[in-house]
């Protein structure tokens, strides 16, 4: 812990409450192989066969029996109750890249206040992954090497213009909004797609199939 963080020099999976399959944790922690848990996922953790190193969050799901066979060290709680789990542990970790896993595809909320963590801390590299997509906040620039055909949706979660290239459908020159035009479900074509927002709030959506590529883009883009 230094200054309240926990850094590591190695990517970092992150588990949600949500859905965890054996076969999905196991994949992240091939590309990822730090595990830090959001608090009662460090249960799903341990049933899966794998030791989270750190759990962080407010405690509140933790129970007390997972909660003594944890080195009292490797449990960051955080109190406060202005953000989520999610957000917790986004603030608290500094990784080269973070995937997390377990906070898609249950409830909707839950999962709005993901990508709103995703907005409001641009600095965090992050791809959620869930059953088919992947998300991630949009970076200064991003270079995507993506197969022709590959689905790439651009929503803005503020006003953001952008400039693209590698896209079937061209969107230079417009603005994007999420109560105005948005850029989902268009396609890449030849050569890398590389898209550059003026603004923060642009976040990515990807086939899970992607994500290799996803975490390539990202690890070498400018925060």
């Amino acid at each position: 812990m230094i200054d309240g963080l926990s850094r590591f020099s190695a990517n970092v999976t992150l588990l949600g409450g949500g859905e965890l399959t054996p076969a999905t944790v196991s994949e992240l922690l091939r590309r990822a192989p730090i595990l830090v848990a959001c608090d009662g996922a460090a249960r799903h953790a341990l049933g899966l066969g794998h030791v989270p190193r750190l759990v962080v969050g407010d405690m509140d799901s933790l129970d007390d029996e997972t909660r003594a066979g944890f080195d009292p060290a490797t449990l960051i709680e955080i109190t406060e109750q202005e953000t989520t789990d999610f957000e917790k542990a986004l603030l608290h970790i500094e990784a080269p890249v973070i995937l997390g896993v377990g906070f898609t595809g249950g409830r909707l909320d839950h999962e709005l206040a993901c990508y709103n963590a995703l907005v409001r801390h641009p600095d965090k590299r992050c791809i959620l992954v869930g059953g088919e997509d992947i998300c991630f906040h949009a970076p200064a620039r991003v270079s995507l090497d993506l197969a022709p055909g590959t689905r790439v949706s651009l929503f803005p979660m503020a006003e953001v213009g952008v400039t693209a290239s590698g896209l079937e459908w061209p969107l230079d020159g417009l603005r994007l909004a999420p109560w105005g035009r948005v850029g989902t479900s268009n396609r890449a074509v030849a050569g890398p797609v590389e898209i550059t927002p003026d603004a923060t709030g642009l976040l990515v959506i990807l086939p899970r199939a992607a994500l290799d590529a996803a975490i390539a883009a990202i690890s070498s883009s400018a925060r």
